[in-house]
């Protein structure tokens, strides 16, 4: 056991078979499909959320409890960990990291709690930089510098079909979802201070994800960047559109494609294309 245990939740959207490849402990949300609750990444799968979507089925998600983090907590100082850092979403999209927090003040060993102030590998790409640094033997307050540094080189947008699921679950404002309705737009949003915002309304959905491209284009620049596409039941899209960033970007170091976990799918909704760039 690394002296410092690194831990995040199901959010994370790490690639398959890089989560093999890191020492990093997963503690799922829980994900409601019809009645059912079921853990993320373990009963629920993005593709019952889909399924589940497409078939207008009610679909909600609820933090891990404080008591999922303590176990996972005391199993790791058990295990002779000195301390933990634990990276996790944004509290302004999840109550996770009040869960993490709690768990934190009663655990048996040091457990510093981090806000990736995002999701997906806007979370993945600290956490992946955090368990670096573990593996490095750096001490803790190394390795939660880290993390807020990575997180702060991190910049998520995505494009959705509709605003609908990220209205129902509180993610947007009644007043943007209402607006992209009303004009029949394609919307681009961003992650900004922990929260969805709208970046742009877009008419069609072949322009609003040209126009995603042009824009993770424009915020990579010629930097040594690190990109993760993701999306929803979309492979073959998401494939493509890593194979144009790869042939665009000059300083593209490391490229990912993940379809984003089950609780994300369930506000975001059908249709999701997004881009993560993480600044090197």
């Amino acid at each position: 056991m690394r002296a410092v245990a690194v831990v995040t939740d199901s959010t994370a959207a790490l690639p398959p078979g890089l989560l093999e490849n890191v020492d990093v402990d997963v503690v799922p949300l829980q994900v409601v499909l019809g009645g059912r609750v079921g853990a993320e990444g373990i009963d629920v799968t993005p593709a019952d959320v889909a399924a589940a979507l497409a078939e207008r089925q009610a679909v909600s998600t609820s933090r891990p409890s404080p008591q999922a983090f303590a176990t996972a907590y005391s199993r790791l100082a058990d295990a002779g960990a000195s301390a933990v850092v634990s990276v996790h979403i944004s509290a302004g999209l999840s109550g996770t990291l009040d869960s993490a927090r709690l768990a934190a003040g009663e655990a048996p060993l040091p457990v510093h709690v981090v806000d990736s102030g995002s999701t997906a590998m806007g979370l993945g790409f600290p956490v992946l930089a955090a368990a670096e640094a573990a593996a490095g033997d750096a001490t803790a307050e190394q390795v939660v510098s880290t993390a807020k540094t990575a997180a702060g080189r991190c910049r998520a947008l995505f494009y959705v079909d509709s605003l609908d699921a990220l209205r129902r679950g509180g993610r947007i404002g009644q007043a943007a979802a209402l607006v992209g309705a009303a004009l029949l737009v394609k919307p681009l949003l961003q992650v900004v201070d922990g929260r969805i915002a709208l970046l742009e309304k877009v008419r069609t959905a072949s322009k609003a994800m040209a126009r995603l491209e042009d824009v993770v284009a424009a915020e990579a620049g010629d930097g040594a960047v690190d990109i993760a596409v993701h999306h929803l039941a979309a492979p073959a899209r998401a494939d493509a559109l890593v194979d144009r960033l790869r042939a665009r970007l000059p300083g593209v170091q490391t490229a990912h494609v993940s379809e984003v976990g089950a609780a994300v799918a369930a506000h975001v909704g059908l249709g999701l294309l997004g881009v993560v760039v993480h600044h090197r």
